[in-house]
Formats: structure tokens, sequence, C-alpha cells
């Protein structure tokens, strides 16, 4: 029979709690109803079948399901999904999965749920999370809980932000970090992996030994292994000593590997060894050597597009892929966007000796409504910008229309031309990439430095670029 959670007072929401272990669903609609309070009736079904049953005779704004507990719906736990989806008729539908059911959870997701958390259930991150899809899929009936989120954490070991997606990732890191096994974190460029890692490595009993982070999109393919595990002396021209590479001197302490999908696949082979046996050789070197490190790796891709590729081995996604942590874009957390600004503006000011109130209502409306396709990296550029270029006061939306490269340089397609117009002269990729970089140049009145860190590169690289262009002028 299912058991009904009884509340005082009318009830303005309806939540289906489908889980077979009795004890489990009790745990859960007890968390549920102490942090949902009056506003929402929790109806907890032991099975898929009555689930069913009830969601024909009743409209459910929520419906949390315990994946295994869909087995006499289906043999195959997507089509479960599936048919819950549709008899759910326009609920939020979030599937719960033991920790290590990472694919099933997953799978779920492809099936038609909304989302999935892990077991077991947190109840004010549990809230927290559902008013926040009830916000993001415009499911009207369930927002009345957006208002029951309990506040949680507005910073944590570097992360800024208190909205439900943050708290979810400040719980996941919370229980990931005590692990010893490996984590892959995915997320945008700019949504804080590195940050991530290192909150990962602050938290967990690895904190007083070293976290080593390597980038394996920055260094050169032949360069990698060394890097990685080591060179022995004379192992190659400019080898005059032994070196270590940084899983050793991460030995004891937290090996981050960011950009995991830059690595090649010839050296894949080896890390994998190296996940596999705890031991290394240095580049030249004939011994083995163990190494005690946690992993902790990063990518901004899709790794199973990698994957269909042959860009990326299945077997070391697998052995990598154990705890993984995604962290959400800027748009999808819009709440903390003026808390990162605000946080900003206040710690560049303080670096620059200046004073500024704040921003006008006009600019915090549109930074709220932003996009941010450069995650927070784009947001924290922008408002260090803004703090260089001006002397304080408050910030209007003049100094924010010309301190935004970003949205400025967005480019606008011109019709095509008619029937025998002549076509407009196309420049040659150089000269596109002169004409970007020296109005970056002039916007910021001429400093190098400052026109480098909006385009993300380095003020090496245009005094560079600048030589060769005035090389083709003269040759020209």
């Amino acid at each position: 029979m299912a058991m009904h959670t009884r509340i005082d007072g009318e009830a303005t929401g309806r939540l289906l709690l489908i889980d077979r272990d009795d004890a489990c669903a009790h745990l859960i609609a007890d968390t549920l109803g102490q942090c949902l309070g009056a506003s929402t009736a929790i109806t907890v079904a032991t099975g898929g079948r009555q689930a069913a049953e009830l969601l024909r005779v009743n409209a459910f704004d929520i419906v949390l399901a315990d994946l295994p507990s869909l087995a006499d719906l289906s043999e195959r736990s997507d089509d479960a999904v599936t048919r819950l989806v549709r008899l759910a008729d326009g609920a939020l539908v979030v599937a719960l999965a033991d920790g290590a059911s990472v694919s099933a959870a997953v799978g779920a997701m492809r099936a038609g749920a909304h989302d999935y958390v892990a077991k077991p259930v947190n109840g004010p991150a549990m809230v927290a999370r559902i008013g926040e899809l009830a916000q993001r899929h415009g499911k009207g009936r369930a927002l009345n809980i957006e208002a029951q989120a309990s506040e949680g954490l507005s910073d944590f070991a570097g992360f800024i932000g208190s909205s439900s997606a943050m708290q979810f990732v400040y719980e996941q890191i919370g229980r990931i970090a005590t692990s010893a096994a490996p984590v892959f974190i995915t997320g945008e460029s700019g949504t804080g992996k590195d940050v991530c890692a290192e909150a990962l490595h602050a938290k967990g009993p690895r904190a007083n030994k070293r976290l080593v982070a390597i980038n394996c999109a920055a260094i050169p393919r032949d360069l990698m292994e060394s890097e990685l595990f080591g060179v022995a002396r004379g192992a190659f021209t400019g080898a005059h000593e032994d070196r270590k590479g940084a899983a050793e001197l991460a030995d004891g302490g937290t090996l981050f590997l960011d950009e995991i999908g830059e690595m090649d696949l010839s050296l894949q082979s080896k890390l994998l060894r190296f996940l596999q046996t705890g031991t290394l050789s240095r580049v030249g070197e004939a011994g083995v050597r163990r190494v005690d490190v946690r992993v902790i790796c990063a990518t901004n891709r899709n790794p199973m597009q990698l994957i269909s590729e042959k860009k990326f081995r299945e077997d070391l996604f697998y052995r990598l892929h154990v705890l993984p942590i995604h962290l959400p874009p800027l748009r999808q957390r819009p709440s903390d966007i003026l808390v990162l600004a605000r946080h900003f503006l206040a710690l560049y000011a303080a670096e620059e000796h200046k004073a500024f109130s704040g921003f006008s209502n006009d600019v915090a409306a549109m930074l709220a409504s932003s996009e941010w396709p450069g995650n927070v990296r784009q947001l924290q550029n922008l408002v260090r910008r803004l703090v260089v270029m001006f002397d304080g006061g408050e910030i209007t939306a003049a100094m924010l229309a010309s301190a935004d490269i970003e949205s400025r340089g967005t480019v606008v397609a011109e019709p095509a031309p008619v029937r025998g117009e002549r076509r407009p002269a196309v420049l040659p990729m150089w000269q596109q990439e002169q004409r970007i970089i020296e109005d970056a140049i002039a916007s910021f009145g001429g400093n190098v430095s400052l026109a480098a860190a909006a385009l993300e590169i380095s003020p090496s690289t245009i005094y560079r670029k600048r030589q060769g262009w005035a090389e083709m002028a003269v040759a020209s």
C-alpha cells in the first residue's frame, strides 16, 4: 500500500516518492517533510506499478524515483523511466540512484528524467535542487518550493555563490573529498574546474601534501611524458640530471590533470598503466617507482564524443570516471551573477586602491540577464576591466558598454548580396586578426597588457604578431 505523509494545513504542492525500501522511504519522506513544511504533501509508493496507478488518478508536482524500485514497471530501467515521465504529465521527475550508479542515472535523464540525485538524500540540498529545477523548467506548480529552499553557503573553498546548483556542488565536494578514488570534473570553460580540484584537495586527508597541477593542453606532446613522469639523466640531449615529474612531485598528495581530453593517445596508455599499478618509469629509466597520488582530472569537452572520435581511450575514461562532478555554467545559476560581480568588484578595487560603490540598477539587470558564454572567468575579466579603466563611484551602463569588449566584438551577419551585386572583399585571416587585436588595444588606450587579458592571450603573443605584421608590410 502507498503511504501518505499527513501534514497539517492545506497543501499547495504534491510530491510522489517511489522507493521499495520502506525504511529508506520513511527517512527520505521525513527529511523532506521537515524541509518543505506544510506546503507539500508527500505520498510514497513502494514500486513502479503502484506509482503508475497513483499517477493515473492524481496530479503530482514532483516525482522522486529510486531507479531499482521501478523494476516491476519494466525490466529496462530506461523504459521504466520513459513510462513514468509520460504518466507524470509534466511533473518534475528526479531519479534517485546509489552513488555508484552514475551510468544508470545518466540513462534515466536520457529517458526523460529532469535530473538525478545520489543517495543518501540530503534534505536541504534536495529541496534546493527541486527549487532550481522548477525555476529552470518552468514548472509553475512546484515554484512554491523555491521559497522554501534553505539558505546555504555563499562561499566554499574558493567558490562564490549560494544558488541551489552550487549548494549541490558543495555537497558533492564534501562527500567526495575524503575518498582516494579518482575524480572526473566536467564543465564549460571558465566554470572553475581548477577551483574544484583545489577544494577537493583542501577538504581531504591529503591537504597537508602537495597538489600538483598539469595542463595537458598547454604542454607540447613531445614534452608531456617527461613533465608527467619525469626524466632520467642522459635520457636525451640536455637531460643533465634526474628530474621528477608531476606524478612524483605529488606523491602522497593530489595530481590534477587539467584538460585531460587533449592528452595524446600514446601517453594515455601509459597513464592507464600508472593508474592500474601505481608505478611509473621516468623517461630513459628502466626501473619503476611506486607513487601514491589521488588523481583528479578535468575537461571542458564531452568525453563520450572524444571516445567516439577515437581521441580518448574508453578504458582510461572508466578508470578515471569513478566520482564525477559537473560544474554548472553561470547562466544556469543566475542568482549568483551579482554575488560574484560584487565580490570581484570589492577584490579588484582593493587591489587598485579605488573606491566603487557598486552597480547601478540597470547595470545589475544587464549582468543578471547576460548569457556569459565565458562563465565566471568572463565576468571576472569584465569587472577587472571596469576597475582598471575607471576611477570609482557607481558602475553605470556607459561604463559597462565601454568595458564589455566581448559583447561589442560580436559579429553581426550582413545580408546576402543581390544577384549581380559585387560581394565585399574578404580580408585575409591575418589582417582580420590584426584588426581585432588593434581594436582591443585601442579600446584600452594603447595598453597591450589589458588588451591581451581581454582577448585571453599573452602580451608576448601580441608583440610577436605585431612584429610579423610589420615584416609583411615591408615585404609587400
